[in-house]
C-alpha cells in the first residue's frame, strides 16, 4: 500500500502549522474587531449549487471535484467559501441585514499543480450582505490592511471596477461573447505579462487591432486622480470611475492603488474588485482578493430583488509562505514554552506542571530521568526554557531553569517558576 499523499495535497506540522494557526488568530481577530461574526458551510454542496450559471463561471467548473452518493446524487466539493454563502443567504431570507459573517475553511480545486499550488488549501474570507454602501468595499480594504500590518507583511492594495472594464472592452471593440474569456485573460497579466496574455488572447481568435486598444487602456500610467481622468476621456464611463474614486478615499490609505488591467477571474463580481500584492517580494500571486457581486444571491431565488455583497478571501497558504520568506529566524517548532524535566523527584515535578498550567503556560515533561536526550529533544523542538527539578532543587525548595537560546540557568524559587519562563 502507498502511503503518499494524494496529488496536490499535503500534510502541515510543527513549525508550519504553529505559524499557520498564529495567521488565523491575527484573521480572526481583526474580523471580529470590525463587527464579522462565524458561519461554517458543509465542504460538500449539490453539484447544481456550485455549477449554477450565478456562481462562479464556467472556467472554475472545469477545476471541481465531483462525486455521487449512495443515492445517486450529485455532490461536489466547495471550490471556494462565497458561493457556500450565497447559498445559505438563499435559503436563509428572515436574516437581518446586513448580515457580516467570516468563514475559514479547506477549499478544493482539480487544477493543474506547481509549485506553492495545491488542490486543497485553506480560504479565510470576510463578507458583508445587504449593504450597497460603498464604505463596505472600502471597509474590505481597509480590514486587508489592518491583517498585514499586525503581521508585520509590506503590501499594496490594488484596486479596479467591473463597470469600468466592461467599458474598457467595448470601447476597444471587445465581442459581447468574448467578454468572459477576455476578462480571464486580462486576469493573468500581473502573473505573466503582457507578451505572454497578447498570445493567448490571440489563440482565442481575438482581433489584432482589439488586443492593441485593449492593451493601450490597460497600460494606462500616472497618480490614481491621473487614471481616472484620462479614463473618464477616453471611454466615457463615469459610474465606476466615480466608484473607484470613492472607494479609494474611504480607504483612507497611501497603500491603495487604482490598477486599470486588474480583472479578477470569476464570473460573479459586479462592481468593485481588488487584489492586495507583497511589495518587493519574490511571491507575485495576490496574498487576498475580492469584490462586490450584488447578483449572486438574488438570482439564486430567481428574483428579481438584488442581495447587495461584498467580500474579501485572504490565501493562508501563500501568506504563512510570505512570512518565512519574509523572516530570518525560524519559527517555533512546538506550542511549549517550558519543558520540565525530573530527575527523581515526580511528585513535585507534577506539582511545579500544574502550577505553570495553572499560569498559562504551555509545558510538558520528561519523567525518563535522561537528562541528555530531554535537552536534545527541547532543542529539537525549539522550547525556549528547560527546567530541572531533582533531589539538590527540592532541598532548597527550588528548581533550575535554563534558558535555551542564551544557555543561561538559574535557581528559582517554585513558587516564581511561572514568572521567570513568562
Amino acid at each position: 500500500m502507498e502511503l503518499n499523499n494524494a496529488r496536490g495535497t499535503r500534510d502541515i506540522s510543527g513549525e508550519d502549522a504553529i505559524l499557520r494557526e498564529r495567521v488565523v488568530d491575527t484573521l480572526k481577530g481583526v474580523f471580529e474587531l470590525y463587527g464579522y461574526n462565524p458561519l461554517e458551510t458543509p465542504m460538500l454542496e449539490r453539484y447544481e449549487t456550485l455549477s449554477s450559471k450565478y456562481a462562479g463561471g464556467e472556467e472554475i467548473l472545469k477545476e471541481v471535484f465531483r462525486l455521487r452518493d449512495q443515492g445517486n446524487r450529485e455532490l461536489a466539493l466547495r471550490y471556494d467559501l462565497t458561493v457556500p454563502l450565497a447559498r445559505f443567504i438563499a435559503s436563509n431570507q428572515n436574516l437581518k441585514m446586513p448580515f457580516k459573517r467570516y468563514a475559514l475553511g479547506s477549499v478544493f480545486r482539480d487544477g493543474p499543480l506547481k509549485a506553492g499550488r495545491y488542490r486543497e488549501f485553506t480560504q479565510c474570507d470576510a463578507d458583508v450582505v445587504g449593504s450597497s454602501n460603498l464604505a463596505s468595499d472600502a471597509e474590505m480594504i481597509r480590514i486587508a490592511l489592518a491583517v498585514f500590518e499586525k503581521l508585520g507583511l509590506n503590501v499594496i492594495a490594488k484596486v479596479n471596477n467591473r463597470k469600468v472594464l466592461d467599458a474598457l472592452l467595448e470601447k476597444a471593440g471587445v465581442k459581447e461573447e468574448d467578454v468572459g474569456t477576455v476578462m480571464l485573460s486580462i486576469d493573468k497579466l500581473e502573473k505573466f505579462g503582457k507578451e505572454a496574455v497578447e498570445k493567448e488572447l490571440a489563440g482565442k481568435g481575438i482581433n489584432a487591432s482589439v488586443i492593441e486598444k485593449l492593451m493601450v487602456y490597460l497600460s494606462i500610467e500616472g497618480t490614481n486622480k491621473q487614471k481616472i481622468g484620462k479614463l473618464k476621456e477616453t471611454i466615457g464611463e463615469t459610474t465606476g470611475l466615480n466608484e473607484i474614486a470613492e472607494v479609494l478615499k474611504a480607504s483612507g490609505s497611501k497603500n491603495v492603488e487604482f490598477d486599470v488591467s486588474l480583472a479578477r477571474g470569476l464570473a460573479y463580481y459586479t462592481g468593485t474588485v481588488f487584489e492586495v500584492f507583497l511589495k518587493g517580494s519574490e511571491i507575485k500571486s495576490s496574498v487576498a482578493a475580492g469584490g462586490r457581486y450584488d447578483k449572486m444571491i438574488g438570482n439564486f431565488l430567481s428574483e428579481t430583488r438584488d442581495y447587495p455583497a461584498v467580500g474579501i478571501s485572504f490565501g493562508l497558504d501563500v501568506i504563512a509562505d510570505s512570512i518565512k520568506l519574509e523572516s530570518e529566524e525560524r519559527g517555533a517548532r512546538s506550542v511549549v514554552k517550558a519543558l520540565v524535566i525530573s530527575i527523581g523527584e515526580e511528585r513535585i515535578a507534577s506539582e511545579v506542571v500544574e502550577m505553570l498550567r495553572n499560569n498559562a503556560v504551555n509545558c510538558d515533561t520528561d519523567y525518563t530521568g535522561k537528562v541528555g536526550r530531554a535537552i536534545e529533544y527541547a532543542d529539537s523542538y525549539k522550547i525556549p526554557y528547560v527546567i530541572f527539578v531533582g533531589e539538590k532543587e527540592v532541598k532548597a525548595n527550588k528548581v533550575k531553569v535554563r534558558n535555551m537560546v542564551s544557555g543561561e540557568e538559574k535557581m528559582v524559587s517554585v513558587s516564581r517558576v511561572a514568572a521567570s519562563v513568562k
